[in-house]
């Protein structure tokens, strides 16, 4: 234990004193710089993005491992997870309402930071001997980086730092923040140490979770991107409707308070929040951080993480399957953590709940039980975060075995799997604070080496950009 409590000082300090502020100076100008240089691109392209996800463009000759729809859903696998219910409340709980801002201003920037990462992976992916493709940001750094400035030094260092980064991430983001908040939601709604004192077992129920998680994750992780790309093609889908009906219903309710609550947030976002019952309250400075920190969390714009995922993508056009990518922080950020954001002020949840874990759980019981279904509350969020974070656990091992056949060959996938499922286990019995200072702090790893990149290679992305619309305005014509 005293070894845990260590790790969680030096965590928290490198993450108060350095990792939040550089990510923060880093992860907004360089989101502003593509959004002005591509000109809203992702406003005035959205309904071609979303024409391209519904099949418009598909080809059967295309080269890639699944189409652009399987492409997005298991990259949104990835996103849509806790983020969206944990992250959203954590974010209100330490930085108040207006950190929901900072999260609208995150997901907006992120469209394009996605649009440009995703364009880069495919450009400069690779195929296997197998005939699958790998990609991600390490192949752009390294290929692309040396292509354009003949720095081939550099940029192996870069690629090598960014593969390292993303396989201790994906133990972190993907994995143990999954699988506590699994376990967190579940010991609260349902009691679960209070069945296992009646039921007089001698250790804690935390383990019996855990060993349930951890097998079921390393059942399906063995099955590489094609089977993942199945399940979470079914499982984002009924996820979203599932959760998303509950949200909306609640919303629905409690239409009478949506200006005063889009207000609160607002003004909040620049004024900072004054503590209320359990919320901590915070300053300015503190609801940017923590709007910056669950907006990178829920949505991975920048980070690097998506760009894996999309390089699988049958297309013959890198820019395309960077629209796809873009519309990523749309769904999860802009309108599912809204949801959840919605749910947890207009119900008063806010100020009344003792911690984040229960914030979500009570705005839930309060809406509607204004239709007399409050009973469902519970099941909701505890059914909804088992497929939200299910499927993030599940693809986000696809990004870690992709960095580290990267760097070390595919006979280290396999050895890769277990300890991915090892940190599982890590996840559910270890604390809240421990396991989500660690994900804060290993985001910080991957971001910062791949927002270096995308700057040097904006260059690259205007080209194919402009190249890509030039190619459909000429399709057009004929």
């Amino acid at each position: 234990m005293q070894i845990l409590d260590l790790l969680s000082r030096l965590v928290d300090w490198y993450n108060n004193y350095i990792g939040g502020y550089a990510v923060l100076l880093l992860l907004l100008p360089t989101g502003l710089y593509f959004i002005i240089r591509l000109k809203f691109l992702n406003i005035t392209a959205l309904r071609h993005s979303i024409l391209i996800v519904a099949g418009r463009f598909d080809k059967k000759g295309d080269k890639g491992d699944v189409n652009h729809f399987k492409a997005l859903t298991t990259a949104l696998s990835a996103t849509v997870g806790t983020g969206n219910i944990v992250g959203v409340s954590l974010a209100i709980y330490l930085g108040g309402p207006g950190a929901i801002f900072w999260m609208w201003v995150t997901g907006t920037l992120g469209m394009m930071l996605k649009y440009a990462e995703c364009t880069l992976s495919h450009k400069y992916r690779s195929f296997n001997s197998d005939g699958t493709v790998s990609g991600g940001p390490m192949y752009y750094m390294r290929k692309g980086i040396t292509e354009i400035y003949n720095a081939p030094v550099f940029a192996k260092i870069l690629a090598m730092i960014f593969a390292l980064a993303t396989i201790v991430c994906s133990m972190g983001t993907g994995n143990m923040a999954q699988s506590n908040s699994m376990t967190q939601v579940f010991h609260t709604s349902y009691n679960l140490p209070v069945l296992a004192n009646i039921l007089g077992w001698s250790f804690p129920s935390k383990y019996i979770t855990a060993s349930i998680i951890t097998g079921l994750v390393l059942l399906v992780i063995v099955g590489g991107i094609k089977r993942i790309a199945d399940v979470t093609s079914r499982l984002v889908p009924i996820m979203a409707i599932f959760y998303f009906a509950a949200a909306i219903t609640v919303v629905i309710v409690m239409y009478h308070n949506i200006p005063s609550a889009l207000a609160l947030i607002v003004k909040s976002a620049f004024t900072g929040t004054a503590a209320t019952g359990g919320f901590v309250g915070s300053t300015f400075m503190l609801t940017i951080l923590w709007g910056v920190r669950r907006g990178l969390f829920s949505n991975e714009a920048g980070q690097g993480s998506a760009p894996i995922a999309h390089a699988a993508a049958r297309t013959e056009y890198p820019a395309r399957e960077g629209l796809v990518a873009s519309l990523e922080p749309l769904v999860d950020t802009l309108i599912i953590c809204t949801l959840t954001a919605l749910v947890i002020i207009l119900t008063g949840a806010w100020h009344t709940s003792t911690d984040d874990n229960t914030m979500t759980v009570v705005g839930m019981q309060v809406g509607l039980s204004k239709i007399g279904l409050g009973y469902l509350a519970p099941h909701i969020v505890a059914g909804g975060l088992l497929m939200f974070a299910f499927s993030t656990i599940i693809a986000w091992s696809y990004y870690g075995s992709r960095a580290v056949n990267y760097l070390w060959g595919e006979r280290f996938i396999k050895p890769y799997n277990y300890m991915y499922g090892l940190f599982v286990f890590f996840g559910c019995i270890w604390s809240s604070e421990l396991v989500w200072g660690f994900v804060d702090m290993v985001i910080t790893f991957m971001t910062i080496p791949n927002l270096i990149a995308l700057l040097l290679l904006s260059g690259v992305v205007v080209k194919e950009t402009r190249s890509y619309f030039s190619t459909m305005k000429k399709l057009k014509t004929r």
